[in-house]
């Protein structure tokens, strides 16, 4: 009998070391990581790169390692547009993505207006309020593609090889711009020569003189390294500027409300620590390629300005007028 306890007993205890081992493969199996990419075109010192390097810390920390995040920069997955298809389709999780996306909604496109905002405070309050709100549900209506949030990346500027003082100094100007139709038509208004072009080739553009100059915000300049290529920067201001930290609602779809919640408390911790980069980092970064030999000019802004917003209202007919007037009167035009 005493053998017979000690035997079932024995059996008892192996059966249940089995249940273990059995149950610990299934747990193992349930653990497995959800990977997800990002994928975006700047470098990897730009502060992009180190805000979507914020993004992977937030989500793997917050997920307890039940998420985990590739970044692939330098357009290595693709370009603007290929990221936004990508998303469309859920091969691409997330992007950080700005104007290309007017190819898809076009109310996103009224925030590519040069000079549309005097201020970085001025596009603050409308892009963080109802009306940036609205965009948004617009985009992922007509895309399929869901705003996480709005990165700053600071005012657009312009690089040439010749000082640009003022309005005069732009006509025939044959400058890069994005392949985005309200900067090609506003910078026809103030007598450039706008060119688009993908950003992968301004640097080479720039350095055969396919092209005279080029505009960006100063973290994107120098994290292309553009002043290798120009000799001038004009502070012009002209455009206060985003870049979206964008998901695949066909991903969003197939989360859990735990990881939804994860990835959006991610996406507003990463874009408070990106923005902090660009506020404090910017006057850094212009007075490093000052150090390079980059000679700046402050042109008449004011004079520019008005040359630029008389394409204003003839693109926004084309796009959607009446929440052009609703920018306006939230700026108090």
């Amino acid at each position: 009998m005493r053998k017979l306890f000690t035997f079932m007993r024995n059996t008892a205890a192996a059966c249940a070391v089995a249940a273990l081992a059995v149950g610990g493969v299934a747990a193992s199996a349930q653990a497995a990581p959800l990977t997800l990419k990002l994928g975006h075109i700047q470098s990897e010192q730009d502060f992009w790169h180190l805000g979507a390097l914020k993004f992977k810390e937030e989500l793997e920390t917050r997920s307890k390692g039940a998420i985990t995040l590739m970044v692939f920069p330098n357009s290595t997955i693709g370009g603007d547009r290929d990221l936004v298809e990508g998303m469309q389709m859920g091969t691409v999780d997330f992007g950080l993505i700005a104007g290309v996306l007017g190819n898809f909604e076009k109310t996103i496109q009224l925030l590519e207006l040069p000079y549309l905002f005097d201020s970085q405070e001025e596009f603050t309050k409308v892009i963080h309020g109802p009306i940036g709100d609205e965009i948004a549900a617009n985009v992922l209506k007509s895309s399929g593609v869901r705003i996480l949030n709005w990165w700053d990346r600071g005012p657009r500027e312009v690089t040439s090889n010749k000082p640009i003082n003022g309005l005069a100094d732009i006509k025939g100007l044959k400058i890069r711009v994005p392949e985005i139709p309200a900067m090609v038509s506003t910078w026809r208004a103030m007598g450039a020569n706008p060119t688009p072009m993908a950003w992968s080739e301004v640097y080479t553009g720039l350095e055969q003189n396919v092209i005279e100059a080029q505009e960006n915000p100063i973290p994107f300049i120098y994290g292309g390294r553009i002043h290798e290529v120009q000799k001038y920067l004009a502070l012009t201001d002209h455009k206060f500027e985003y870049v979206t930290i964008a998901m695949s609602d066909v991903r969003w779809k197939s989360l859990t409300d735990d990881q939804r919640k994860i990835v959006t408390e991610a996406a507003v911790a990463a874009t408070a620590y990106e923005n902090k980069l660009v506020l404090d980092k910017t006057s850094e970064l212009l007075e490093a390629m000052k150090k390079d030999g980059l000679k700046v000019t402050t042109p008449n802004k004011a004079e520019l300005a008005a040359a630029a917003r008389t394409a204003h209202a003839d693109f926004a007919k084309t796009v959607d007028p009446a929440l052009y007037k609703r920018i306006l009167t939230a700026l108090g035009r």
